[in-house]
C-alpha cells in the first residue's frame, strides 16, 4: 500500500481544525474559521501563508485570479468551507489550485453543524 504524503503535517492541520471547531462551534462563516485557524497555526508554529494569490493562466497569460485560503509549509493547499456537504465545485476548485501551483496535496476542510470533515485531494501529474 502506498504511503500517505504529508501524513504528519495533515494530522497536525486536522488537529488545529478540531481545536477551532471545539472553541467556536458550528454555524459561522468561512472567514471566522479562517481567522481562528490563523491564530492556532501561529500558536503552534505551523508555517502558513493565507489568502495566497493563484493566477489562472492560458498560454502563460493571466485570465483570472483566485486566492487559496492557506498554504502550509509551502507544500499543502487548504481550502476552508462552512457547510454540511462537499460539493463537486469545491473539489474541482481545489484541484485547479493544485494544478496551478504544482502542489501535490490539498485538504478541503468543511466546518459542519456536527464537526469537521476533510477530504484529501491529490494532484497526480
Amino acid at each position: 500500500m502506498p504511503e500517505l504524503i504529508y501524513k504528519k503535517e495533515s494530522y497536525e492541520i486536522m488537529g488545529c481544525c478540531f481545536e477551532v471547531f471545539n472553541n467556536l462551534g458550528p454555524g459561522l462563516r468561512e472567514s471566522s474559521y479562517q481567522k481562528a485557524l490563523e491564530k492556532v497555526f501561529g500558536a503552534k508554529n505551523i508555517q502558513y501563508k493565507s489568502q495566497l494569490y493563484v493566477p489562472n493562466k492560458v498560454a502563460e497569460k493571466v485570465i483570472g485570479k483566485n486566492y487559496l485560503d492557506f498554504l502550509i509549509d509551502d507544500n499543502i493547499a487548504i481550502e476552508i468551507k462552512a457547510g454540511d456537504h462537499f460539493f463537486r465545485k469545491d473539489i474541482d476548485q481545489l484541484y485547479a489550485y493544485l494544478k496551478s501551483t504544482n502542489l501535490q496535496l490539498g485538504l478541503l476542510i468543511n466546518f459542519t453543524k456536527d464537526g469537521v470533515l476533510s477530504k484529501r485531494i491529490l494532484n497526480i501529474k
